[in-house]
Order: C-alpha cells, then sequence, then structure tokens
C-alpha cells in the first residue's frame, strides 16, 4: 500500500460524511476518522490501519459498501473496518454493545489497535465536553452515564486483558486514563 493511498482514504471518508456532524455538536464528524488515522500513524502502524482508521465509520455512519471499500481499498482494509463495524444498528444499545466487547474478545491484534484508538479519540470527546458543558453533556447520548460508563469501562477491562505488545500496548494507558478520569469510581 502507498502513501496515496492514505490520502485516497482520507478522501474518500471526506465525502462519505460529509453534512454530519458529532453527537449534539456543531464539530463536523470527519474529525473523529482523521483523528483515529492519526493516532494509529503516529504509533507506527502498517498503512492499512492507519487506512482502516480513516475509514472505520463509512460502513456504520454513512452510504458508504464494503465492496466498494474492497474495490478501492483492498480485502484486508475492507476486513478491518467491517470488523470494526456495528451492522445491525436497530438492535437495543446494550445488545449492539454488548456484542462489540464480545467481538473484541476474540479480536485480531490489526482489530484491537483500531477500536483502541477509535475509543481514545471519542473518550477525548467525551472528557472536553463533560470538562465544558458537566452532567448535561450526557443528554446528547442514547444512553445515561451509567451506562456509557459500564461500556467504557468494559471495553478499558477487555483491551487490558487482550493487548500485550505495541503499538497498542503504547496506547492502552491512555484509554485507561481517560476513562479513569471521565468515569471515576
Amino acid at each position: 500500500m502507498k502513501s496515496n493511498d492514505l490520502f485516497a482514504a482520507i478522501e474518500f471518508a471526506v465525502q462519505a460524511h460529509a453534512g454530519q456532524f458529532r453527537k449534539g455538536t456543531t464539530v463536523p464528524y470527519i474529525v473523529h476518522p482523521l483523528a483515529v488515522g492519526r493516532i494509529l500513524a503516529e504509533v507506527g502502524c502498517a498503512h492499512e490501519i492507519v487506512v482502516a482508521g480513516f475509514l472505520h465509520d463509512t460502513l456504520e455512519d454513512t452510504s458508504a459498501t464494503l465492496d466498494e471499500i474492497k474495490a478501492e481499498f483492498g480485502p484486508c482494509v475492507a476486513e478491518l473496518v467491517a470488523a470494526v463495524t456495528e451492522f445491525d444498528r436497530t438492535a437495543p444499545w446494550k445488545v449492539r454493545k454488548q456484542e462489540t466487547l464480545n467481538k473484541l474478545q476474540v479480536a485480531e491484534d490489526d482489530v484491537l489497535v483500531l477500536a483502541l484508538a477509535d475509543k481514545i479519540d471519542n473518550m477525548r470527546s467525551i472528557q472536553v465536553y463533560f470538562r465544558r458543558d458537566g452532567e448535561k453533556m450526557w443528554k446528547r447520548f442514547n444512553r445515561p452515564r451509567q451506562d456509557q460508563a459500564w461500556y467504557f469501562r468494559s471495553l478499558a477491562s477487555c483491551f487490558q486483558a487482550r493487548i500485550h505488545q505495541p503499538p497498542a500496548l503504547e496506547l492502552l494507558p491512555q484509554l485507561i486514563r481517560l476513562v479513569n478520569e471521565v468515569f471515576p469510581e
């Protein structure tokens, strides 16, 4: 994979997420996949993982298809994106989140680092908005703070049990710190 694939992935994600905003904000959605790709690039992940970071929400949140991603970026990237996608958005929130946790319990290392980078950026955003808006920030989510705490603590526990080598090992302390700061016990 060449570096121009990185730029093609960014362009694909920008087009796919055009007009979308982060939940309850005026922040363009594209900043999230760009941040995830950046996190992965900064710890030296393979190009395919970085590309998947830029594209990780396209199947879940846009009209992009798995076939399009496979045709544009190859089967490896398509498999990575599919591995972190919640395909049944009609299922109840807790069911979807438990399915995510179940998938991570058996996921390959490349999927784990991709999911970890995604959750780190999500927690960074939650922390910023929580510091700014306090408890009212939780109203933008589908579930209340205690459910979000269950999910992110469960993710942190899963990652701690599964991650034992770089580059994910370098990122893990960030997620643990963020979870502990936002959801102190």
